[in-house]
């Protein structure tokens, strides 16, 4: 479809009215462009992240674009680096407590670098998908009762993210200093 509106009018008059076609046709060139320009930042980007993090990229769960956001909360934030609970709260995945009565919980700190967060999630969702010892965790976790909210939040918040990537050199808790 956006080939036909993007180039030809013959197909693209048949099936929309002309206001319509002419809308279609502008926001399909501009999504032709902006892929085109997406690949090539990705040639760009990958050597970069490639040289800079190859114990990152070696992680399961972690792509390039993944390890470019990390790469990009840590090095706008070199300062704030100093613990383990110190990239956590730059995350925005530091434990904070939730609890009410007799219920108590934890929820995610909904402050820190939302691209950082969003990259952790991902680093997690893929493990649940795909890494056997991520997998065995997790049905350990619903058995004991567990809701998959709750699972992610430990496991963003735990092992399997904020403390294993500052194991990692470039993002380091001496990286900035």
């Amino acid at each position: 479809m956006l080939t036909s509106l993007g180039v030809g009018r013959q197909a693209a008059r048949s099936r929309f009215p002309k206001r319509s076609t002419a809308c279609s046709r502008t926001l399909a060139r501009r999504v032709a462009y902006l892929d085109d320009e997406l690949d090539n930042l990705a040639v760009v980007i990958r050597p970069l992240v490639q040289r800079t993090a190859p114990g990152l990229l070696a992680m399961h769960g972690v792509g390039y674009d993944v390890a470019a956001k990390l790469l990009v909360a840590a090095g706008d934030n070199p300062h704030r680096l100093r613990s383990e609970a110190a990239f956590a709260h730059l995350c925005g995945v530091a434990p904070l407590e939730a609890s009410s009565g007799k219920t108590r919980r934890h929820r995610l700190n909904r402050g820190g670098d939302r691209q950082a967060n969003n990259a952790l999630y991902r680093i997690v969702i893929t493990r649940m998908a795909s890494h056997p010892p991520t997998k065995i965790y997790v049905a350990r976790r619903r058995a004991e009762g567990k809701s998959t909210g709750e699972i992610i939040r430990i496991l963003i918040g735990g092992v399997w993210g904020a403390r294993r990537l500052v194991e990692v050199p470039c993002l380091s808790v001496n990286a900035g200093r």
